[in-house]
């Protein structure tokens, strides 16, 4: 009969054999979403999920140059198409996972009344946007501006972050009074909640959030049992927690 402290050993053992690993490539925005993802995932299956963030354009230059990443969680949905049209992701693994909301923010309290008169009147020094090349936050940032009449005469005026992320972080710290941010990274800003103008909807494309499985995930089943896992309803209402707009679930769109 083994002994209870064999007997325990013999149960981890086990338990370290079975478990997987996957890494996963992540949009900024979707950050503090993701880590609280990846914690109940790994909780509920004793799998161990590595993110790497960044810019969804940068990320895609990482997985065209062959970085290891099995899953690519994207700001857009144009990105994650272009993987399958590149022969870099599984057809057929595309899904939108989450609908981003863009808004102007400013750390300071009572700073403006109406967004769109503010931005409008230029009575600030900077306003941090994300790179509209490499960020689909700051493209979509572009398209609020130019909408308004504002892209060309703001625009010396702009700071570009290489990512949502450090656009945000520019205006948390106040080096710029004002930025293009999304909704989702002021869940969990500890500070004071500043100023807020939600931008309509209709004043730029739909920031559609899809992922797909890359080929280099196709053969780790911890990377399928993770996208199964992001279309679960717990994992949709946590999202929803952190300011996002859930999508009906839909694969091959």
């Amino acid at each position: 009969m083994l002994k209870p402290a064999l007997a325990i050993c013999l149960i981890l053992l086990s338990v370290s054999a079975q478990a997987g690993q996957l890494l996963i490539a992540v949009a900024a925005n979707f950050t503090g979403a993701t880590e609280a993802l990846v914690q109940q995932f790994e909780q509920q299956s004793g799998h161990r999920v590595k993110a790497s963030f960044g810019s969804t354009g940068k990320l895609y230059a990482q997985i065209e140059n062959g970085a290891p990443f099995e899953l690519f969680l994207a700001a857009d949905s144009a990105h994650p198409r272009l993987a399958i049209d590149q022969g870099l992701a599984q057809a057929g693994s595309r899904f939108t996972y989450a609908k981003g909301q863009l808004v102007l923010w400013s750390a300071q309290p009572q700073l403006f009344d109406d967004g769109e008169r503010y931005l409008k009147s230029a009575e600030f020094d900077r306003a941090a946007i994300a790179n509209p090349a490499t960020a689909p936050y700051g493209l979509a940032a572009q398209q609020v501006l130019t909408r308004l009449g504002l892209w060309v005469s703001l625009s010396r005026k702009l700071v570009r972050g290489d990512s949502i992320s450090q656009a945000f972080q520019f205006t948390a710290t106040g080096n710029a009074p004002i930025g293009f941010v999304a909704r989702a990274q002021l869940q969990s800003w500890p500070g004071n909640p500043g100023t807020l103008w939600q931008i309509p909807a209709r004043y730029y494309d739909p920031i559609e959030q899809q992922a797909v499985l890359l080929n280099r995930g196709a053969a780790n089943p911890v990377a399928l049992q993770f996208l199964n896992f992001l279309k679960a309803e717990q994992a949709r209402r946590i999202i929803n927690d952190f300011g996002y707009e859930l999508p009906v679930i839909n694969s091959n769109e």
